[in-house]
């Protein structure tokens, strides 16, 4: 009876280890496609040649040292893992952020990248001559990567596999369709690349135009969400400063308090952001 019950004990703590032991096919797919986001925010932010490890481990070192110091100050449980959690949540807000600006600075390069392959293709340059002419010519964010395809052109000579490893490393969606119409223009010939340049140049720089004056006239929805969300925290945290402070938010009712200022602070930002963001365009050809 002794060996039945020990049995049934050691198969119910397998049973609930199973999910951790042998994971299913569905949550490892999740996980593949978190790990999938998290690599291509790191690759769109210009951080492709950093790991995706060391971007985890500074979230979690981050999480700790702020829980360490909300904790030490205030010695408020729910006060902790709210830092922990924000800033654990610094380093992807960092790598969005660097996204966005690397964006709106390649925005207004692209046009210029456009005229510089039409000058290259006119003059009588091949089309993977003309590519690698960028390497110094383009302007100073992109040359790097037109460095690395004119150097990875001449090791292998094969244009689209050093194509497709240019668009890899630019990660933008305009990089992408003015990358796509190179490699139809050297799959199946004809003349009507220049053409296709300028158009997508004369639409690029119409559209960024556009995007700049809306940006300016939208720029202060995001302020007020940003000084909406962060003054609350910052006077509770002077507050909780205090020890009677402290011992009042330390308590059940001061804890509803805070985790409901969470919710209505999460929401409220989210909609802030969402009302004054343009929509951005999607990498449709990565």
């Amino acid at each position: 009876m002794t060996l039945l019950l020990g049995a049934a004990l050691a198969a119910g703590l397998l049973l609930c280890a199973s999910p951790w032991l042998w994971p299913a096919r569905e949550r490892v797919e999740r996980q593949e496609r978190r790990d999938d986001r998290l690599t291509r925010l790191m690759d769109e932010a210009g951080l492709a040649s950093v790991e995706r490890h060391r971007v985890i481990a500074v979230m979690l070192v981050l999480a700790l040292l702020a829980a360490a110091v909300a904790w030490l100050i205030t010695g408020i449980p729910v006060l902790a893992v709210l830092a922990a959690l924000a800033a654990g949540a610094a380093p992807i807000a960092f790598l969005r952020a660097r996204r966005l600006r690397l964006l709106k600075a390649r925005r207004q390069m692209w046009p210029d990248v456009c005229d510089l392959l039409v000058a290259a293709i006119r003059v009588g340059l091949s089309l993977p001559d003309a590519v690698a002419s960028l390497a110094d010519s383009a302007p100073a964010a992109v040359r790097p990567a037109f460095v690395v395809f004119a150097r990875d052109l001449r090791a292998t000579g094969r244009f689209e596999t050093s194509i497709d490893r240019l668009k890899t490393t630019l990660a933008d969606p305009i990089a992408d369709r003015i990358i796509e119409a190179l490699k139809m223009a050297r799959q199946v010939g004809g003349t009507e690349l220049t053409g296709v340049l300028r158009a997508l140049s004369s639409s690029v720089r119409a559209d960024a135009t556009l995007r700049g004056e809306i940006e300016a006239k939208q720029s202060w929805i995001r302020g007020a969400a940003v000084l909406g969300v962060v003054a609350p925290w910052v006077i509770l945290a002077l507050l909780a400063l205090r020890p009677e402070g402290a011992q009042a938010y330390a308590s059940p009712e001061g804890v509803m308090v805070i985790i409901g200022g969470v919710i209505v602070s999460v929401i409220a930002f989210r909609i802030m952001v969402r009302i004054g963001r343009l929509p951005e365009p999607r990498r449709w050809f990565a």
